[in-house]
């Protein structure tokens, strides 16, 4: 063998060895937060304060992801889920979203809870390049991937949400007088600003706009005012405990307008339950997600996993509270992220799989509801159907709407 035939054999051996070495390199890309048995995930919770009956989220997405790590974990990794309590108080917030990332060194911050929160860490989040995914509030604005990257919404907004309550006022209800009780920040401005651009020319039918603010004990006062109003139509912008309230309150003065009810209190166990069935009757609210407290998903294939899940992994929790089958729910789209992600766990990766889901089904969303995202379009659920409490349980009526609110 020539010199010039053993150089070429030579390099040839190199050119594979360097070609294979750097395919492994391909293979395994991590970020912070990642390694071979791991992936660190951050979440930040109301476990305490005015929105506590949300917490109830992270204990589920705990739950799921024991059952995924007592599978084999994805792709051979093993979830570590690190979850904070914020109270629902913005500064704690910021200080918990800065444990997760320089403390803790999470790779993503999963599902952190509420509007006024997660503004608050937003801009952090961003800064650092860490996914601030799927968050669980549907103020509009987290659908805006060229503004902020980092962050990712989850369920359809709420100005969608209250354009679709408005067209029906508009068509079913049109002299009707409205009267609007709003939380005061980002998540009541949101609903509110979606339910006049439903209304367009009409929204002089709003006679009363009554904001509360979350420190509050009680919103009786605003309901005495709203009644007074004459209004006949009520469209009830609150989180579980004030939802919860001001529908016992209607039923105690003896309001009855035509009630909306926003989505994000529609749970059977934290809301109408303690409010009383016989105060809830007829109220009017929207849905995506099945109702475990309906008899007519008895035998579906995505309640029985979801059953059994629960049997196995978290036994104690209420069935009957929708924000359980909402944490199962977004703990399986974050799943499916991780899986999509393969072995190369970057930050920069995981946005990339999460504006990448094609009509995804999970056993929990309403028939012909499915995610869909991509690098333009960071609102992975838009599609709702208007439900109406009857007895014990929401009863679905008309089609599913796509309630994609235009603008980031």
């Amino acid at each position: 063998m020539s010199v010039t035939t053993k150089l070429a054999v030579l390099s040839t051996a190199l050119a594979v060895i360097a070609a294979s070495s750097s395919g492994a390199l391909a293979q395994k890309k991590y970020d912070t937060g990642a390694t071979d048995t791991e992936i660190k995930i951050g979440n930040i919770m109301p476990y305490s304060g005015p929105a506590s009956a949300y917490g109830v989220i992270g204990k589920t997405e705990e739950a799921y992801f024991k059952k995924i790590n007592a599978e084999g974990g994805i792709n051979g990794r093993k979830i570590n889920f690190v979850s904070y309590d914020d109270g629902y108080s913005p500064p704690k917030t910021v200080e918990q979203a800065r444990k997760l990332v320089e403390s803790d060194e999470v790779l993503l911050v999963f599902n952190p809870l509420g509007t006024p929160p997660n503004t608050a860490i937003q801009k952090y989040l961003n800064s650092k390049k860490v996914p601030q995914l799927f968050v669980a509030t549907g103020a509009t604005k987290w659908n805006d991937p060229k503004g902020f990257p980092w962050t990712m919404g989850w369920q359809p907004n709420y100005q969608s949400e209250s354009q679709i309550y408005a067209k029906y006022i508009l068509k079913n209800h049109p002299n009707a007088k409205i009267g609007v009780l709003y939380q005061n920040d980002d998540y009541g401005k949101d609903y509110l600003k979606g339910l006049k651009d439903g209304l367009g020319s009409k929204t002089s039918m709003i006679v009363l706009e009554e904001s509360f603010e979350v420190s509050a004990p009680t919103i009786d006062s605003h309901i005495v005012k709203l009644k007074a109003s004459g209004a006949d139509v009520f469209v009830n912008i609150t989180t579980p405990k004030f939802a919860a309230q001001a529908i016992k309150k209607n039923a105690e003065i003896g309001w009855k307008p035509v009630h909306f009810l926003n989505n994000v209190s529609a749970s059977v166990g934290s809301v109408m339950k303690p409010a009383g069935f016989e105060n809830g009757q007829d109220i009017i609210s929207s849905a995506y997600l099945k109702d475990p407290t309906d008899a007519q998903w008895k035998s579906d294939a995505g309640m029985k996993a979801w059953n059994e899940f629960l049997d196995k992994y978290y036994p104690e929790a209420n069935r009957a509270d929708g924000s359980v089958m909402y944490g199962y729910t977004v703990a399986q789209g974050l799943v499916q992220v991780l899986k999509q992600c393969g072995d190369d766990l970057t930050r920069a990766n995981v946005m990339k799989q999460a504006a990448s889901i094609k009509d995804l089904e999970l056993g929990g969303l309403l028939p012909g509801v499915k995610v869909n995202t991509s690098a333009t379009d960071f609102a992975p659920i838009s599609q709702l159907q208007l439900v109406k409490f009857k007895g014990e349980t929401w009863e679905r009526f008309g089609e599913v709407m796509d309630g994609q609110a235009a603008g980031g």
